[in-house]
């Protein structure tokens, strides 16, 4: 999750990032299955013409290849009943009208790939096509080829049914503490009930995103920026839910919302930041004191177990001593106590030395 500062102008983006364009209503595609039907009618109807010894002509045969690739031609450019059924009659007419007796098989021709040709259709493993009969809902199909009745079927949608990803962002909202703020998430969705989606919602993924933009801009204004910013976790799981409860009776399952982008206004940046400094010195004091209460209970327990051990204070006392000698320092001020405790041992041989001085003084004055 970024934050970004945000400049106040008079420009607003598009609510949905990655807005797909309309599409046309396509009652039928044409594939390679139905391609290859016709290619079989003509094929035929060329081996039936040769069976009865009457060769076609050079017109006849262009009639016989033409009249079924102008026809595949035209229903694929309108992928519609009506617009191509309507085409291949003004066609028609005018074979008729041109050559009447010998466009008898050039009309049959036409009206057989009419039927054949967008009667195969074929869906992806991960599509599945909505079949309307006579405008009323007949099936859900796919995978695989599947096979319309001409004219009475046609499919209404083809539904993707992996996870989609649509960015897309809030309007300007006011978060709890007042705060101006424009949000950027990605909503991570798929569609499991195709006949739902498509039969109970006109346009189910701008339904899912603004569906999505409305609970994140709930969720900003019930609470403060710093809140939204440090639970943004939480926040995004409880939009989550919100949009899943309302798009699972339409077939749609919204599995994750991810808050990308905060926008604030320039002018509230350096008092964030303010903010954020105080918190850290303030965290950083309470580290030191915690510290320094540990230290004080850590001595407290040291002094008691000093304080009831002899040895112990004293071992402590010549781990001093030794500690300073390892630093290679060539006096030392230690206290009475200790050089008390050391010259009834004379461990360093500071008795030894006393009375060689004592031993010394004492010649000097009989000399004298």
């Amino acid at each position: 999750m970024a934050l970004t500062m945000k400049h106040n102008g008079p420009e607003k983006g598009p609510l949905i990032h990655n807005a797909r364009r309309p599409e046309r209503r396509n009652d039928f595609t044409l594939n390679a299955v139905g391609l290859g039907l016709p290619a079989i009618v003509v094929t035929f109807a060329v081996a039936v013409r040769l069976m009865t010894g009457t060769a076609p002509s050079a017109t006849d045969f262009g009639m016989l290849v033409g009249a079924p690739l102008a026809t595949v031609a035209i229903m694929t450019i309108f992928p519609r009943w009506s617009v191509a059924i309507k085409l291949l009659i003004i066609l028609a007419c005018a074979f008729a009208a041109w050559r009447f007796a010998e466009s008898a098989l050039a009309l049959a021709l036409v009206a057989a790939t009419v039927l054949i040709a967008p009667g195969i259709q074929k869906m992806e493993e991960w599509e599945r096509a909505i079949v309307l009969r006579f405008g009323k809902f007949s099936r859900v199909r796919g995978p695989g080829l599947f096979p319309l009745i001409p004219v009475a079927d046609r499919v209404a949608k083809v539904v993707d049914l992996r996870i989609r990803v649509t960015d897309f962002a809030a309007e300007t909202t006011l978060t709890r503490d007042s705060v101006t703020v424009t949000v950027d998430a990605l909503c991570f969705w798929l569609v499991w009930d195709a006949e739902k989606a498509v039969c109970e919602v006109q346009d189910y993924e701008e339904a899912v995103v603004l569906s999505s933009k409305t609970a994140l801009r709930n969720a900003v204004s019930k609470n403060d920026l710093s809140v939204f910013l440090e639970k943004g976790d939480e926040i995004e799981e409880q939009i989550r839910a919100e949009v899943d409860a309302k798009t699972t009776e339409w077939g749609i399952t919204v599995q994750h919302i991810e808050i990308t982008d905060i926008q604030i206004p320039e002018g509230l940046q350096d008092s964030l930041s303010r903010l954020a400094q105080a918190e850290r010195e303030k965290k950083g004091r309470i580290l030191l004191a915690e510290a320094e209460i540990e230290i004080a209970h850590k001595l407290e327990e040291a002094a008691k177990i000093y304080a009831a051990d002899g040895t112990a204070m004293k071992l402590k006392s010549l781990s001093i001593l030794n500690e300073g000698l390892k630093a290679g320092n060539s006096m030392m001020l230690v206290p009475n106590s200790i050089t008390e405790e050391l010259t009834s041992k004379d461990l360093f041989g500071l008795q030894a030395l006393a009375e060689t001085r004592a031993e010394k003084s004492r010649s000097k004055k009989d000399r004298s």
